[in-house]
C-alpha cells in the first residue's frame, strides 16, 4: 500500500528544492519517490530526462517506457521515448513511439515532424511527402511558431513543394501525348484540376455572403455561348460611352461605390469606404431605377431592357457606371449571391489595368463584355495615370431554369415583405 502522506510530503519538498535551484537534491527526492510509487508519472519523467542528459540511454528508455505504460496520455511522453529510440538507432522503436504520440493527438506538430524526419531517413519519399503536407496543414504561420520549430516546419514545407514539383513535372510529361491526342477539345478545366492538385493554382469556390444556391458550378468567366445576348450589349458600346461622357461632364449623380456606416466593420475595404477613388453612377440600385440618372442614359437603359436582369425585389437588378481612379486597387472580395452574375462592359480602359476572378486574370478590352461569378474571390486594379470606366450590371445565372428564377423572385419578395413588416410593426403587405 502506498504511503500517500509521505508521497505528498516528498512532492512538496521536491517543489521547494526546484524553486531554490537545488537540482541534485530534487533528483534524490525523485528517486526516493519512485521507491514509494514506481508508477509516479512526474518522477518517471524527471528521472528519465536526467538519465538522457547524462547519456544513459538504456535507463532513460526503461524509465520512459514505464512512464507511457503507467500513463501515456500526454503526447510529449511518447515524443521523449521517440527521441531516445532515435538516439539509440532503433527505428522500429522510434516509429512505435511516434505512432503512440499521434494516436493520442493526430495533429501533434512535433509528432508529425518526427514522423516526417524518420520517413525521409528511410527513403520513403511518398509517405514523407504526405506527412509534410499534414505539417503544412496543422502548423501555424512561421512567424507565430517558436523559433526552435521554424527550421523543421520550413523544411517540411520545402519538401512538400519540391515533391509536388517533381510529381507535377512527371505527370505533365506523362499526360502530354494524351492531351495532344485530344487537340481541339476544351481542356481548361482538366488543366486547372491538375494545377490545383499540385498547388500551382489555388482552389476557388463560390462563397456568397448572403444567399447560396446549390448545384451551380463555380465558373469564373462564362463562355459566350452561355450569354447569347452579349453581342447586342457590345453593339451599343459607343452609344453607352457617349452617354457616360455626357454624365461625367455634368459632374452630377456620382457617389462612392462603398458607403459603409462607421459602426460596421470595413475589413479590407477600409481604405475605399466613402472614397471617390472608387465611385459609381447608379442606374438601377436595390432593384429600382434611379430617378434623375436613368433619364440621362436612354441608350443604356434600352440595352439593359434586353438582357435577362434578375428580379429580386429590394436587391436586383443593379446597374451602374463604375469609375476607378488612377493607382487604385480593389482588394479581393466576394459578392452576395450566386443566383445572379455580373457583366462588365469596358468603356474607358487605360493601360496597366486588370481583373482577376479566382485563378483567371484578364484585361478589360473596350467594347468586349464578359460575364463572371462575383461570388468567387475577385479583385481589380488601375495602375495607370488615367481613369478607368466600365458599365456593370447583373443578370440571372445562365444555368437557372425559368421555374427556379420565379421561385427565387418569390423568395426575395417574401424576405422584403418580412423586413418591411417588421419595420412597420407587423408582417402584412
Amino acid at each position: 500500500m502506498q504511503d500517500h502522506a509521505n508521497i505528498a510530503a516528498i512532492e512538496k519538498e521536491i517543489l521547494r528544492a526546484q524553486q531554490q535551484g537545488q537540482g541534485e537534491h530534487a533528483l534524490r527526492l525523485w528517486a526516493r519517490l519512485l521507491e514509494l510509487d514506481p508508477s509516479h508519472p512526474q518522477g518517471l519523467m524527471a528521472m528519465g530526462q536526467y538519465a538522457f542528459r547524462m547519456g544513459n540511454l538504456a535507463d532513460a528508455r526503461a524509465l520512459t517506457e514505464r512512464l507511457v505504460q503507467a500513463d501515456g496520455n500526454d503526447p510529449q511522453q511518447w515524443i521523449n521515448l521517440a527521441v531516445i529510440c532515435q538516439a539509440m538507432g532503433d527505428e522500429a522503436g522510434e516509429s512505435a513511439a511516434i505512432t503512440g504520440c499521434l494516436t493520442r493527438d493526430p495533429s501533434d506538430l512535433l509528432g508529425l515532424i518526427m514522423r516526417g524526419n524518420l520517413l525521409e531517413r528511410q527513403g520513403k519519399i511518398h509517405a514523407a511527402a504526405q506527412v509534410a503536407s499534414a505539417i503544412g496543414t496543422v502548423a501555424p504561420p512561421l512567424e507565430k511558431l517558436h523559433p526552435d520549430l521554424r527550421p523543421a516546419v520550413q523544411h517540411a514545407l520545402d519538401y512538400r513543394d519540391q515533391y509536388n514539383t517533381r510529381f507535377g513535372d512527371f505527370l505533365d510529361a506523362y499526360l502530354k501525348p494524351h492531351v495532344q491526342a485530344l487537340e481541339g477539345a476544351s481542356l481548361k478545366r482538366f488543366h486547372d484540376s491538375v494545377d490545383i492538385m499540385f498547388g500551382r493554382k489555388k482552389r476557388y469556390d463560390s462563397q456568397p455572403t448572403l444567399y447560396y444556391y446549390p448545384g451551380l458550378a463555380p465558373i469564373t468567366f462564362f463562355d459566350r455561348a452561355d450569354t447569347p445576348w452579349i453581342g447586342e450589349v457590345e453593339a451599343q458600346t459607343d452609344a453607352i460611352r457617349e452617354e457616360f461622357l455626357a454624365v461625367l461632364a455634368a459632374e452630377e449623380g456620382f457617389a462612392p461605390y462603398l458607403t459603409y456606416p462607421p459602426d460596421l466593420p470595413h475589413n479590407q475595404f477600409a481604405e475605399l469606404n466613402n472614397s471617390p477613388r472608387w465611385s459609381a453612377f447608379h442606374l438601377y440600385k436595390d432593384g429600382l431605377p434611379v430617378a434623375g440618372n436613368v433619364e440621362k442614359c436612354p441608350a443604356t437603359m434600352a440595352m439593359l431592357a434586353k438582357v435577362p436582369q434578375p428580379d429580386q425585389p429590394g436587391r436586383t437588378p443593379t446597374a451602374m457606371f463604375s469609375l476607378l481612379k488612377p493607382h487604385t486597387r480593389i482588394p479581393p472580395h466576394v459578392g452576395v449571391s450566386n443566383v445572379r452574375m455580373l457583366c462588365h462592359l469596358p468603356l474607358i480602359i487605360p493601360e496597366n489595368c486588370g481583373f482577376r476572378v479566382g485563378n483567371d486574370t484578364r484585361p478589360w478590352v473596350p467594347g468586349t463584355a464578359f460575364v463572371f461569378d462575383d461570388t468567387i474571390e475577385h479583385e481589380a486594379w488601375n495602375d495607370s495615370d488615367k481613369l478607368r470606366v466600365i458599365l456593370i450590371f447583373d443578370v440571372w445565372h445562365p444555368h437557372l431554369s425559368a421555374p427556379e428564377r420565379a421561385l427565387i423572385t418569390a423568395l426575395n419578395s417574401g424576405v422584403k415583405q418580412f423586413a418591411d413588416g417588421e419595420a412597420g410593426g407587423g408582417y402584412g403587405a
